[in-house]
């Protein structure tokens, strides 16, 4: 007998979300990597919270939910908390029941810019390198290095006279020379109009720097700077420094890190340049003992590998255009970014797949 179309809303629920999430699917090794970073986070985020008054949103469920936006690619808080609303994964995973109610997005929002800045994003960041670390997955002798361009949350209509002269034209700048030193966004006055290279389009936005491990392509490293001409090296040799690699060391990299200057402050340092070679109309800073290494050819090939965090904060991430302004704020999402990026890495070295995007 066919049975009718009618649906009868229950009114108890026996069933627990732990119970809904399947004990196979791979949120939950992210669960238990991101726990586990919360963790070390315990007395920072203890710092930010008084004793006395009325309770908060846990910042650990701030914190996962902003992973999950991340990772599963939710453009707003406004959706995210519509999300949180049905979707019984999400609510496990942020620690969620199935009764409990899910804040308005501008509370969420509210209560998130107090809690998250770049020293939470930064440790966050440091303690996926140091759990890759405790699990002998990171190479400490061979690193490889590059930049790119993270496009600023202003349009090239803000980009106007410092001295205020655009109300002359109307602020039609069609025809007009721009540069950085005469122009300003007032949208986001920390992005400069910088191109990635010859041919490429000028955009507003900031440069963003990291250092690569090649044993898992595990990023260990982010630096984020004002854009401009020499941001790449200099963020190179940032986060040399403060990644302590030295004599003994190799570093790969594109051929716009092949310069002299460069080249000799790696030297100096003891560690090897193995940089692709820059040589159209022009001698390469790297000599040719060291291009024809076996050494050389494999960190080459090994450093393509640092595109693919790129692509993912890009695509999966939220870094294709940004979604704050100031460099503050800037380098505090790209730095969790990247650290999302690792764990979804680390994850995938143990064996799990990538969730795909909602």
């Amino acid at each position: 007998m066919r049975s009718p179309d009618t649906q009868q809303p229950g009114l108890f629920s026996y069933v627990s979300v732990e119970e809904r999430v399947p004990a196979t699917h791979p949120i939950r090794t992210l669960r238990v990597l991101v726990d586990a970073l919360l963790l070390e986070l315990n007395d920072e985020l203890a710092r930010r919270y008084s004793n006395v008054g009325r309770p908060s949103i846990p910042p650990e469920h701030l914190l996962r939910a902003t992973v999950l936006q991340v990772v599963y690619s939710v453009r707003s808080e406004r959706l995210l908390m519509e999300q949180l609303n049905y979707n019984l994964l999400f609510r496990w995973f942020v620690g969620l029941n199935v009764d409990d109610r899910v804040w308005d997005h501008s509370t969420f929002s509210f209560n998130r810019e107090r809690l998250f800045d770049e020293r939470i994003a930064q440790r966050f960041f440091e303690n996926t390198v140091l759990l890759a670390r405790l699990q002998e997955l990171v190479s400490g002798e061979h690193f490889s290095v590059d930049g790119t361009l993270l496009e600023a949350w202003a349009s090239h209509k803000s980009f106007r006279r410092k001295d205020g002269n655009d109300d002359e034209d109307g602020g039609d700048f069609r025809g007009q020379k721009r540069g950085n030193d005469t122009h300003a966004s007032t949208s986001d006055p920390d992005a400069r109009l910088v191109r990635k290279s010859s041919g490429h389009q000028a955009r507003l936005g900031y440069l963003a720097n990291v250092l690569m491990e090649n044993r898992n392509g595990l990023l260990i490293g982010v630096d984020v700077r004002i854009a401009s001409g020499t941001g790449e090296r200099d963020g190179a040799l940032a986060l040399l420094d403060a990644a302590g690699v030295g004599v003994g060391a190799s570093l790969g990299a594109d051929r716009g890190y092949d310069t002299r200057e460069f080249v000799n402050s790696l030297l100096a340092r003891g560690i090897a340049p193995h940089i692709a070679r820059h040589i159209s109309r022009r001698r390469s800073a790297v000599d040719g003992r060291t291009a024809h290494s076996r050494g050389y050819a494999m960190s080459q090939q090994a450093r393509k590998r640092i595109e693919q965090g790129f692509g993912w904060v890009k695509t999966v991430g939220d870094l294709r255009k940004l979604p704050v302004v100031g460099l503050a704020r800037v380098r505090a999402w790209a730095t969790w970014n990247f650290a999302a990026y690792n764990l979804i890495r680390l994850g995938g070295i143990g064996g799990w797949w990538t969730p795909a995007p909602t």
